[in-house]
């Protein structure tokens, strides 16, 4: 059985999504950032970087989103939910996964946690004042190039769309309208009311 350790609003949801799609047998362990419990030892021994997700599984601990995703679509090949067969196409997932974790997450980070990169005031309140702006460039890209289709890689569901759909939650928060993209508002909606994806987001919310 595998454990996910998760937070409420946060970037674990494409991971619990993935895992409850591909029917693994897993556990999933709220930690409660209200009470810095992400900070505390004992999940500092699974995690150390503090944050979540993170996904114990027989053979050790796995941190950062992509890692999770790609280690599900190859442990449950059987789900489909990535290219595994197609080289170029799996790298092409996985370069759009790597751009939301180290690009679009990055900016929207900068609305609640600037000290990490910096500790004056004034330049967190500036880098704060840029969030609507560098999060709204990020999707006039995800919506001109990147949604194919119905799903990011066009007529195949995979764990791309569990990925943006998790950081398009977020859209309304970092004072960006979500009707500016009309590709990624009909992709937020389609995969809201995906039975699969409402267990888990309801599963998270009556946890918090």
């Amino acid at each position: 059985m595998f454990s996910l350790y998760y937070a409420p609003n946060t970037c674990a949801l494409a991971s619990h999504i993935a895992l409850e799609h591909v029917g693994a047998e897993y556990q999933a362990v709220r930690v409660d950032f209200s009470r810095s419990e992400q900070r505390a030892p004992d999940y500092l021994r699974i995690n150390p970087k503090g944050r979540v997700p993170a996904l114990v599984t027989g053979r050790g601990i796995l941190t950062e989103t992509p890692a999770i995703l790609m280690f599900i679509c190859q442990r449950f090949p059987e789900a489909g939910l990535a290219p595994l067969e197609d080289v170029f196409g799996l790298a092409q997932m996985n370069a759009f996964n790597s751009y939301l974790c180290s690009t679009v997450h990055v900016a929207h980070a900068h609305r609640m946690r600037g000290y990490r990169w910096v500790d004056d005031p004034i330049a967190i309140a500036a880098m704060q004042k840029k969030v609507p702006q560098s999060v709204g460039e990020c999707f006039d890209l995800i919506e001109r190039e990147y949604l194919r289709g119905p799903w990011v890689l066009g007529e195949h569901y995979s764990v791309s769309d569990m990925y943006l759909f998790t950081l398009a939650q977020w859209l309304e928060a970092d004072g960006v309208d979500p009707e500016r993209f009309p590709k990624v508002a009909k992709h937020r909606l389609r995969m809201s009311q995906d039975p699969i994806v409402s267990k888990v987001v309801a599963s998270e919310l009556s946890s918090s």
